[in-house]
């Protein structure tokens, strides 16, 4: 009889430029790799399909739990990349409880795309959301890179392997 194992990820922790946020943000959306696939039709085919083109437009988002200064300074200014890393633990359960541990780090660089000024209400803590444009994003689990993606440099890895090179190649990069 095979036996049940469960991953939980529950929490986490952020870095902007090294410095940790622990407990100045309420949550971190991060960006989804959305696939751009275009239409293909032909004389001759019975249907149309859809065919890879591309990645779309990548955004992150935090939600801070108040004003920092010294956060808010960084984010104020769109024209200065910022580098974001997010970690976690990732916790195994069987029948016999907790049987491993292992880091969960997503690496992200982004540009603010808004300056929160807060919305306030009267006995509530003033929410602010912060939304990024995401360059370049990379997904490690216990050391091992599960995906890597740069806009920018034309990068795209999976599982270490770089599905763009041919391509990369066919265009002189």
């Amino acid at each position: 009889m095979a036996q049940v194992s469960v991953n939980r990820l529950t929490n986490a922790n952020i870095y902007i430029n090294g410095k940790s946020l622990l407990g100045k943000a309420e949550s971190i959306d991060l960006p989804d790799l959305k696939h751009m696939l275009s239409e293909h039709k032909a004389i001759g085919m019975v249907g149309k399909l859809e065919l890879w083109s591309g990645i779309d437009k990548l955004e992150a988002k935090i939600k801070w739990n108040s004003f920092y200064a010294d956060t808010l300074k960084k984010v104020a200014n769109p024209f200065k990349a910022l580098s974001m890393q997010v970690r976690s633990s990732l916790e195994t359960y069987n029948s016999q409880g907790r049987v491993a541990q292992a880091p969960v780090v997503v690496y992200v660089t982004g540009m603010s795309k808004n300056m929160p000024l807060g919305n306030f209400k009267q006995h509530d803590n003033v929410e602010a959301e912060t939304s990024f444009s995401v360059t370049y994003v990379k997904q490690v689990i216990n050391g091992e890179t599960i995906l890597e993606f740069d806009v920018l440099a034309n990068i795209f890895k999976v599982d270490g392997v770089d599905i763009m090179a041919e391509y990369n190649a066919n265009l002189g990069i």
